[in-house]
């Protein structure tokens, strides 16, 4: 193969691949043609069987639906199937089925779902380029980074330039200028922090946390909080992570397994994982794996695929993350020191190209999902409303959907989600989720790239 096409393979293909742009694709859709279509129909319509995309099979769990693969029906001329495919490979055709029929569900929405909404979208700021992050100021205006490596700031209606000297960020791939937050005591220190790629003169780079101040437009007093140590850098350009949460005088942020997936079970790698640090960039004494030898201190989790949301709970304090998955098995996750999240031993998806993972979804000392998105909506920021102008939203969480473009709105109760809705679609690939100081709900949208806001209607 040529190098060229190579390397144009390892860096865009999970761009193309993200999602579930790929839907239909790969090995488990001969499999599928091959075994199931002569019965249930190439689209999974029916034909001498039933329906895959009617109500039955909606209702059937998972596990249930693997079984009837794996086991057959007698009594539905269901034959088996457990001689003839791997459990790898009936765990990917559960995937498979249910991808087409969230595509039957949202086909349908779309013809009757009712126009009126209890809110008005509006125009904020456009003309920017792949906003990531925003973060609010005291005084209302917000700073927003741009994938490109710009920290821009909105202040009086105005868009300003470019901060100058902010640290530079390695543009690639799904790597750039990523989050912005400030320090909660940022009116007396005036600390900004914000995570982006960083890449070496060898071409590798990682994940790396810094933190300055603005003055006069220009960011100054700059510090390196994290930096990914050399021996764990890659020329990869995706699964940098990369949200930041500050709290009680800790900073955590995320770093995915950039695209090495044994990474995320290595102790001694920083990808995969959350991790702590007191604010100051010092390894605090009593995170988890401190004093495990051989292990990377800063750990808090293992078994992360690529956290791009993080969020704290108002109401308890405890801290949430939502991660991609692969192709499904996006999860929303309650974190906690020294837990391991189980990529990739689990999963609830497969592999982009439609190749299985594992058949396992569960494992002994791994932890659940509190939810999972199987397909895929591309879950991204995610963020507890705390305004007032949606009283009934309050201490909410939204959950953002790039591929899916949707705006999931999820209550939680006693650490368990116990209501989903899709409150927005259809606007455009949703990045990141604010509370704005009047009470309205911010989203940083790309395609087009632009900021907006959720206001009630009149």
């Amino acid at each position: 193969m040529n190098k060229w096409i190579r390397l144009w393979l390892v860096c865009c293909f999970p761009l193309i691949a993200d999602g579930q742009l790929r839907i239909g694709t790969g090995q488990i859709s001969g499999i599928y043609q091959e075994h199931c279509a002569v019965c249930h129909g190439r689209d999974l319509r029916g034909g001498l069987g039933g329906p895959l995309v009617g109500q039955m099979p909606n209702k059937l769990t998972d596990e249930a639906l693997a079984r009837w693969i794996r086991d057959g029906n007698v009594d539905a001329n269901m034959p088996a199937f457990k001689d003839i495919l791997s459990e790898q490979e009936i765990r990917a055709l559960v995937i498979y089925i249910r991808e087409h029929q969230q595509m039957q569900t949202a086909s349908q929405r779309t013809q009757t779902e009712p126009s009126g909404r209890g809110f008005v979208m509006e125009t904020v700021v456009g003309g920017l380029s792949t906003p990531w992050g925003m973060a609010f100021l005291p005084d209302g205006s917000f700073l927003v980074t741009e994938r490109s490596g710009n920290l821009r700031h909105f202040v009086e209606g105005e868009l300003r330039s470019p901060v100058r000297g902010v640290p530079k960020a390695w543009a690639s791939g799904q790597g750039g200028l990523l989050d912005v937050a400030l320090h909660p005591d940022f009116a007396s220190n005036g600390w900004i922090y914000l995570g982006l790629s960083q890449s070496d003169w060898k071409g590798s780079g990682g994940t790396a946390i810094a933190r300055g101040r603005i003055r006069d437009n220009t960011w100054v007093d700059h510090e390196w909080i994290f930096q990914t140590p050399p021996e764990h850098r890659t020329r990869r350009s995706f699964h940098f992570g990369t949200r930041i949460i500050l709290k009680d005088g800790f900073l955590f942020f995320a770093i995915g397994d950039r695209g090495e997936q044994a990474s995320a079970q290595d102790l001694s790698s920083p990808n995969g994982r959350v991790h702590r640090l007191h604010d100051d960039g010092r390894v605090p004494e009593d995170n988890p794996f401190r004093n495990t030898e051989g292990a990377f201190p800063s750990s808090w989790t293992l078994g992360n695929r690529n956290i791009q949301g993080m969020d704290v709970d108002p109401v308890t304090g405890q801290l949430w993350a939502a991660e991609h998955g692969p192709r499904g098995g996006d999860e929303l996750n309650l974190i906690a020191p020294g837990l391991n999240y189980g990529w990739p031993v689990i999963t609830h998806g497969m592999n982009y190209d439609g190749t299985p993972i594992t058949e396992k979804t569960e494992a002994e000392g791994m932890e659940q999902p509190k939810l999972y998105w199987t397909p895929s909506i591309a879950v991204c920021g995610i963020h507890f409303y705390t305004g007032s102008l949606f009283p009934e939203w309050r201490n909410h969480l939204f959950a953002a959907g790039l591929a899916s473009e949707q705006l999931h709105r999820l209550k939680i109760v006693n650490n368990e989600v116990v209501e989903e809705e899709v409150v927005l679609r259809g606007e455009g690939r949703i990045r990141a989720i604010a509370t704005g100081p009047e009470g309205a709900i911010y989203l940083v949208l790309n395609t087009p790239d632009r900021i907006v806001r959720l206001v009630p209607a009149p």
